[in-house]
């Protein structure tokens, strides 16, 4: 990509992030619905057409897809984007798909992406429709399975709380929480994502004429909500008695959780060699604290 001017544009749905557009300015900016494809056309009248497509949005709220299956299924299905790129007359598009971990089971560890998808709760099944809808629906595309995403705050601040924020901030009032011992996943860096998208791009640009690929995007460390907790609590220096350990199953949180859907990451770091960075170094990055502490 060295050299080559680069165009950015990114669609919202409710509110443009007045924060986010004056950090990126000249970029452009465009209401999108998903549900019924309003906003795409303007796109093309704007901005022209993309080249690539990072697809990021989703309804990643597992409660909320309980509750509103219909809505998760027609925003996590990403039909009405397809149909848009189909209508374009560049037909070399290539879409990134951001997916989840909880297409998996949670019967075993690191999974791998050959690994038969069956989930539990209907955010997984809502993602896993919109992952074979890909699949059978366009011909260039990559899906990105990530774990929990977490790093700094983003410069639009997003509405719901960020895991290692919330864990820091509930530790430091000094009274005692709840961290599940036995629900595992593989936490990712928010900056291992971009280096993990701009690596995709990197390989389309150079020359691949055609990509269909599914990859894990975890971080390197198997890790429990507890373990998460007291490597918070370890950077931070707070007393681990705050800590105590329980079983995700004395919690109803009203959807059903996958156990362990720890995934290996080999196919991802021999396809673009990026190695995500260990936890411990993430959570250090996310709360501002130096290497060396």
């Amino acid at each position: 990509m060295e050299g080559r001017p680069i165009d950015m544009a990114f669609t919202y749905h409710s509110n443009p992030p007045r924060e986010l557009l004056d950090a990126i300015s000249p970029a452009l900016s465009f209401r999108v619905d998903l549900k019924t494809g309003e906003g795409f056309d303007e796109i093309v009248k704007t901005f022209g057409q993309p080249d690539i497509v990072v697809n990021c949005a989703a309804l990643s709220v597992p409660r909320s897809c309980e509750v509103d299956p219909d809505t998760a299924m027609a925003i996590n299905v990403p039909s009405s984007l397809v149909k848009w790129l189909a209508s374009l007359a560049n037909n070399n598009i290539v879409l990134i798909h951001l997916s989840t971990d909880q297409v998996y089971e949670g019967s075993k560890s690191f999974y791998r992406e050959v690994d038969e998808a069956v989930p539990v709760n209907m955010y997984g099944k809502s993602k896993l429709a919109a992952e074979e809808f890909l699949r059978q629906n366009y011909r260039n595309y990559v899906i990105l399975r990530s774990s929990i995403i977490y790093g700094p705050q983003t410069i639009s601040p997003v509405p719901k709380s960020l895991p290692i924020q919330w864990i820091d901030g509930v530790l430091s009032q000094g009274n005692q929480v709840e961290f599940f011992h036995d629900e595992y996943r593989c936490p990712v860096y928010v900056g291992d994502v971009v280096n993990v998208i701009l690596a995709v791009i990197q390989k389309w640009t150079s020359g691949s004429r055609e990509i269909n690929w599914t990859l894990n995007v975890g971080g390197v460390n198997r890790v429990s909500r507890l373990q998460m907790a007291e490597t918070v609590a370890t950077c931070r220096g707070y007393n681990p008695s705050l800590i105590k350990s329980v079983s995700a199953s004395t919690v109803n949180r009203g959807v059903v959780s996958p156990a362990d859907i720890s995934m290996d990451v080999t196919r991802l770091i021999d396809l673009l060699g990026v190695i995500p960075i260990p936890f411990k170094d993430g959570v250090k990055l996310t709360l501002g604290i130096s290497a060396t502490t």
